[in-house]
């Protein structure tokens, strides 16, 4: 079971690899603040392949910047293609490494293809550290079906969908509202492990309104008042609409639950 220092300690960083050449990458770790470890990624080295899948070796260094030993640390490194899908993963893991000092060894790694995109994310720290990483948040594409929806993530209006969002670990409610349909609540939980690049998609309930297909071949939404062999009274908007019956091509009328007394 993993204890909140695991959640709290998550962050992400994104380096560009280029595969198979000489440039080395760099990762300072935390990005911002006071950084505690330098690692730098070689070359990698392809060690088989197996249809899609491919095995590669890294070599690596890492140094600790931090202002104490760094009696453990425990490192996921993950790998993503041009898409930002994740197609591999590996485990850096450093162990009684002193005040600026540098160690070297091996990293290896297996991708279903060919990596472009690299990122670490701890998986544990020193308790010290904990306090002092900043939540972890991953982008997320919140959308929903019809598209256009204003919705709010956790109470806080956010825009309309399809919209791209930063979310922290953590359980999150999701609103959806869009004029003529019902509204809808959807429970999202990021967990330690999610990363960037995701969707999640809601579809909206049945219209809560009476719908009129014109025979212009525009819709209508309101609310049906009465109907007759020449007329057609429908609330829109709060207004009141006549309209001429041999302009509607089709009505679709919502059940509605019956006045109280």
């Amino acid at each position: 079971m993993r204890t909140p220092l695991f959640v709290s300690c998550l962050l992400v960083l994104f380096v560009i690899l280029a595969t198979a050449k000489d440039n080395s990458q760099i990762l300072v770790w935390p990005p911002t603040g006071s950084p505690v470890v330098r690692i730098t990624f070689g070359k990698f080295k392809e060690l088989s392949t197996i249809g899609n899948l491919r095995t590669y070796l890294i070599d690596t260094t890492a140094e600790n910047l931090w202002t104490k030993k760094l009696s453990h640390a425990s490192f996921s490194l993950y790998l993503f293609d041009k898409n930002k899908a994740r197609i591999g993963e590996g485990t850096i893991t450093l162990t009684n490494v002193p005040v600026g000092q540098i160690v070297k060894f091996q990293t290896t790694v297996s991708a279903s293809g060919s990596p472009v995109s690299l990122e670490i994310a701890p998986n544990s720290l020193p308790p010290e550290l904990g306090p002092a990483v900043p939540a972890r948040t991953i982008s997320i594409t919140v959308n929903s079906v019809p598209q256009g929806a204003v919705f709010k993530l956790d109470g806080k209006e956010i825009g309309t969908t399809p919209k791209v969002v930063q979310v922290s670990v953590g359980q999150h409610q999701l609103e959806f509202a869009k004029e003529g349909f019902n509204t809808g609540h959807f429970p999202m939980e990021i967990t330690a492990s999610d990363s960037s690049g995701g969707s999640v998609s809601y579809e909206l309930g049945a219209s809560a309104h009476d719908s009129l297909e014109m025979r212009d071949g525009t819709v209508l939404v309101g609310d049906i008042q009465s109907m007759t062999a020449t007329d057609v009274v429908v609330r829109i908007g709060g207004a009141l609409q006549h309209l001429d019956r041999n302009q509607v091509k089709r009505v679709l009328l919502v059940q509605r639950d019956p006045p109280s007394e």
